[in-house]
């Protein structure tokens, strides 16, 4: 004990004594940080303050404030977009036929762009003043998922333009001349834009645009003036082909200083019109047969005038921060949206096949396997849409958050995936033959490109999430990388001083919680809500805080190693995704009211993130490379074992069950694929077929025990089976029509399309 109480005192010395503690501890801790210190490149840090720290914060910093989630407020539309919605979008998806479109004509047809065109489907994000809608990110996000529920190509062909692209750009940037000239003619169609990003040598690191601007002297409209002579080739760029006006990004260069003394200036973005000398557009790529537009330009030695430059020539070189806050923000709606209305329509079209498809004498959705999978395709909608919901919630309260775009880029276009493909499963044939009564082929063609642009989702999760997140997120990491950089070294000891005591004292506390709560089973921990939701809020934060001790940890082991260590990095970043992914589950089920129907997809979808999250803490702590760390991590976090288990069979039988009937918990999770006057898309045949089959319910169970006691035959034909039972009077012949009706529906909802030659 002795022993014991002098450590004690001499450690309280040692820190408490600030010239001892500046002496032993701040100097070499300083010196060792400046060597471990992961170098950040010109773009990496201009995307570091370009985005804003938002709730992915609180899930970081070990101790979640949940109060301020839920005082986020519920996205909501507001009369004008609801309008929109009701009317100019319902007429949209009439004008739709997304087999002739892809199949026929390989374009959309003349009167929907037109349409499009008037009613300023490609102007949902410019302001009124400029005759745009100037609608939120989530009426955005809602109209986009609503049309891709029934036509991916028409749905990119909207999203493209209200994404990044010259309005967003022009928008925050643009000059009062250039908004003049081109918002008012982008928003009621006359010009129709395109953004050229991508090219053969950048992708993922569009950073490395080999693309050029020089700056030189030559005659424009009969005068010399200061210009730029550009040279590209970009590829992939959506509307590029029918395209009027091109948003271009590359490197600007003043070889000569006729600027001033620096030669490179960076990565700078211009607004072309494409019938302007040089600019070639009009060639398509295909991408996985989808029909919008896509394709390639180029130019070379073009001659622009410099205030064509976006926010004209003071916004030179300032191109790839303009480029990381809007793609920021369009990451978070359109993508999203897409992968969004795929899960509406798999949910709404597998749960009514589900139902109206029979094999063995009963609907498939009552065998085990189906119910595994279709639970799954439940659970994953839920998910998308409360991601949804969260994430344009962020986006509209005017913040550029950054880590949750990618957060949402990549975990929901990758849900996204994994509905379709668990569609695809159960409906089986009904999904691979191509036709208008096709509802899945399309969207498991095209579920790739979402996983692939604006940033593949591979080194989205393994350099972005994380990589973004443990500089961005922490609560002194980013100060003392600043104070590092500091020039005077005495104004930077103190400052680091002050971070250093403050970090400790975070990562002692983060440790400590990390460790009693698995002890305790987050028990003590708080929650803002009472019922079967509060214990999900306790374990969040008690896997927040093992986060956070696992972040510092792995950042004084492995320094700047950590940038290349991608496997563990990503796992890292999983954890905050999956916090972030449930965080958004649990507001949703705030915001809808605590539906009591909505909770067997909520426990589902919790059950899940939790496991997913404790999975990658234990994967990260077995692969840790100092293994006397791994040791360490594994006694704070997991002292008595990983119990976050997956959904159970229960779990995922009661959610199916739950959803083969009409309700409005199924309403909630589909209403992005809603139906529309007049609709005879296969959409449509299946859900009449599933509505009309269930309202006999209560007929199918009296021909069931008529069976059952040998009134009537056990296996024939269904229509025998009707004519059977009105002839012994089991039913009569209103009820006969009724089943007639429903079997008839049945057999049109999973007929499937034939042709006489293809």
């Amino acid at each position: 004990m002795t022993v014991v109480i002098l450590v004690l005192i001499a450690l309280a010395v040692l820190f408490g004594v600030r010239n001892l503690r500046m002496r032993f501890i701040t100097r070499p801790v300083f010196s060792f940080f400046k060597k471990v210190l992961p170098p950040l490149s010109s773009t990496e840090k201009e995307a570091m303050e370009a985005g804003d720290v938002w709730w992915e914060g609180e899930l970081f910093g070990g101790n979640p404030n949940w109060n301020t989630l839920h005082n986020y407020g519920k996205p909501q539309l507001t009369a004008a977009e609801q309008d929109f919605i009701n009317n100019q979008v319902q007429t949209a998806l009439s004008m739709m036929d997304d087999y002739d479109i892809v199949h026929n004509r390989k374009d959309l047809p003349p009167e929907l762009w037109d349409y499009f065109k008037k009613e300023g489907f490609f102007a949902l994000i410019i302001p009124t003043k400029f005759g745009g809608r100037e609608f939120s990110a989530y009426a955005n996000s809602t109209i986009v998922s609503k049309i891709a529920s029934r036509s991916i190509s028409a749905a990119v062909t909207v999203m493209v333009p209200n994404s990044l692209g010259p309005g967003e750009l022009l928008t925050h940037y643009g000059t009062e001349e250039q908004k003049q000239r081109w918002l008012p003619a982008l928003a009621n169609g006359d010009e129709l834009p395109c953004f050229a990003l991508t090219g053969p040598e950048a992708g993922s690191d569009a950073g490395a645009i080999p693309d050029t601007g020089i700056v030189c002297r030559r005659e424009f409209n009969g005068e010399e003036v200061l210009g730029l002579s550009l040279t590209w080739d970009k590829r992939y760029i959506t509307l590029a082909p029918v395209a009027t006006v091109l948003g271009l990004a590359f490197q600007m260069r003043d070889p000569e200083g006729l600027l001033g003394d620096t030669v490179n200036l960076g990565i700078t973005c211009a607004l072309i019109p494409t019938d302007h000398p040089g600019v070639e557009i009009g060639r398509r790529h295909n991408p996985l047969m989808m029909a919008f537009m896509n394709g390639t330009t180029s130019g070379e030695d073009v001659f622009i005038p410099l205030d064509w430059i976006i926010g004209g020539p003071q916004f030179a070189g300032k191109g790839w921060r303009m480029l990381v806050e809007c793609l920021s923000a369009g990451r978070g709606i359109s993508l999203p949206a897409l992968a969004t209305a795929s899960g509406h329509m798999a949910t709404k079209t597998t749960t009514a096949y589900s139902y109206v498809r029979q094999q063995f004498g009963m609907p498939i959705g009552k065998f085990e396997g189906v119910q595994e999978a279709l639970a799954r395709i439940i659970a994953n909608t839920y998910q998308l849409e409360a991601a949804r919901c969260l994430t344009t919630t962020g986006i509209d309260l005017k913040v550029k958050p950054s880590v949750v775009t990618a957060i949402a880029k990549y975990h929901m276009t990758e849900l996204g995936r994994d509905v379709v493909e668990d569609a695809m499963d159960i409906q089986s044939g009904k999904g691979i033959q191509l036709g208008s009564k096709n509802y899945l082929g399309h969207a498991y063609m095209a579920s790739p490109i979402s996983i692939t642009v604006e940033g593949a989702n591979i080194l989205t999760r393994s350099l972005m999430i994380f990589g973004q997140g443990a500089t961005r997120c922490h609560p002194y990491v980013l100060a003392e990388m600043e104070t590092a950089a500091m020039e005077d070294q005495k104004a930077a000891i103190n400052r680091f001083d002050s971070l250093l005591m403050g970090h400790m004292t975070y990562a002692i506390r983060n440790g400590v919680m990390a460790f009693f709560n698995a002890l305790t089973a987050s028990k003590t921990n708080s929650s803002p809500v009472s019922g079967t939701t509060q214990q999900y809020y306790r374990d969040m934060s008690r896997i927040s805080a093992a986060l956070a001790i696992m972040t510092d940890l792995a950042m004084l082991v492995m320094g700047g190693d950590l940038k290349r260590k991608e496997m563990i990095s990503a796992r890292m970043g999983d954890v905050l995704s999956q916090l972030y992914l449930a965080s958004a589950t649990l507001k949703l089920f705030e915001d809808n009211g605590r539906q009591q129907d909505d909770l067997p997809a909520v426990h589902y979808v919790m059950t899940e993130r939790l496991h997913l999250a404790a999975k990658a803490l234990e994967e990260a702590i077995r692969n840790f490379p100092n293994k006397f760390v791994s040791v360490l991590l594994r006694v704070i976090i997991f002292p008595l074992g990983n119990h976050f288990n997956a959904p159970t069979d229960k779990q995922a039988t009661t959610l199916a069950d739950g959803f083969m009937q009409p309700s409005p918990a199924r309403d909630r999770l589909t209403f992005l694929c809603a139906d529309f006057d007049g609709d005879s898309s296969g959409i449509a045949e299946v859900e009449q077929a599933f509505t009309a089959k269930y309202a006999c319910k209560g007929l199918y169970s009296r021909l069931k025990k008529a069976q059952k006691a040998g009134t009537l035959d056990a296996k024939q034909p269904m229509v025998d089976l009707f004519n059977q039972a009105l002839a012994n009077h089991v039913i009569n012949q209103a009820e006969l029509e009724q089943l007639l009706d429903a079997n008839e529906k049945r057999l049109a909802a999973i007929h499937v399309n034939d042709f006489e030659s293809l």
